[in-house]
């Protein structure tokens, strides 16, 4: 069974930086496209970006551009999404899934999520 675990959340203040990874269980993510989202109470499952299994990658949110940057390390079973200046607006539920092959398809099996929250 295809399980993703996202974990490195929490609370920081604006200006700061939170490092989120996204481990996969049960399967090996060296094939797959793995993308990050983000969930509010207005935006549910918000493109943030999505990374290929090769390393390309394939748009960043406009709004992320420059503050946050996808990499993976398949020897670890983990993508990772380092954030920083982090703003009140970006205080979401990222959560990460597989779209098999390809970033620009449908994402199959989601993780359960990570909080971040930016505030003063």
């Amino acid at each position: 069974q295809l399980r993703l675990v996202e974990s490195g959340g929490g609370s920081v203040q604006p200006g700061g930086s939170l490092r989120l990874s996204c481990t996969a269980s049960g399967f090996s993510l060296d094939d797959y496209a793995i993308g990050w989202f983000r969930s509010t109470p207005e935006k549910q499952r918000d493109w943030v970006v999505c990374i290929y299994s090769d390393g390309r990658i394939e748009g960043y949110q406009p709004s992320v551009k420059g503050r946050f940057t996808v990499s993976r390390d398949n020897a670890k079973n983990t993508v990772y999404l380092d954030m920083h200046n982090l703003q009140p607006e970006d205080t979401a539920l990222y959560l990460c899934a597989e779209g098999e092959t390809t970033c620009r398809g449908g994402f199959g099996s989601w993780g359960q999520g990570t909080q971040v929250t930016v505030s003063s």
